[in-house]
């Protein structure tokens, strides 16, 4: 049940932040959808901006997925180590590149992305949406699990699976693709753990201002 209405308002309610943010591409500095893949499973519990440091090596020993798959992990590893649980994430993507093979072969939906290792549903909707893809979800990132309760789109969750799918039962298939990372976007930048309400465009419809500030 959400605390402002109907649904069909929450369109109306978040378009200051679709008109702000609608568009704009990912934190993560890619080039081409190979390398936006590896990254995002690179960037599951840790910073964009780490991914974005080690990326530029990482792609020239490694430019393509068939370069990937005729490795091994001793030789790929040093390219990742700064990088959060890399032994496991390394196995991954090394899995992935010998599945797929090509670049080319990179699936573009959510069923044969999810069925690859490293791969939920979070940075399948990730790919989906900077692909340009037809939405089969929500980006419900560690932003998402945090602003959307604070607004009052849903309840308040720490499980990213259920915030995807109550967002999914409350907003419009028609935002589905750019409503995740734009509240992403709001909560970098504005709804922060200290959430800045005073530069916010939803302060007048947000639970939090509402209950805590105004």
């Amino acid at each position: 049940m959400n605390l402002f209405g109907e649904a069909s308002d929450w369109g109306v309610k978040l378009q200051p932040i679709l008109e702000k943010y609608k568009g704009k591409k990912h934190p993560l500095e890619y080039q081409n959808t190979y390398q936006l893949m590896v990254m995002v499973i690179l960037s599951a519990q840790d910073s964009d901006a780490n991914i974005n440091k080690i990326a530029p090596s990482l792609f020239e020993k490694f430019p393509t997925l068939k370069s990937l798959s005729q490795t091994d992990s001793e030789t790929l590893m040093p390219y990742v180590s700064k990088v959060r649980n890399y032994p496991t994430k390394t196995q991954w993507i090394l899995e992935i590149a010998k599945t797929v093979k090509e670049d080319k072969n990179i699936p573009l939906n959510m069923k044969e992305l999810t069925s690859l290792k490293g791969i939920g549903r979070k940075s399948a909707n990730v790919i989906l949406r900077e692909t340009h893809q037809p939405a089969e979800g929500i980006i419900a990132d560690l932003h998402v699990i945090r602003v959307a309760p604070r607004i009052g789109i849903i309840k308040e969750s720490k499980d990213g699976t259920k915030v995807e799918k109550e967002l999914m039962q409350v907003l419009s298939k028609s935002i589905w693709s750019e409503i995740g990372m734009v509240i992403s976007f709001l909560g970098r930048e504005t709804c922060r753990p200290k959430p800045k309400c005073e530069e916010c465009v939803l302060a007048d419809i947000c639970l939090y201002y509402a209950t805590y500030v105004a």
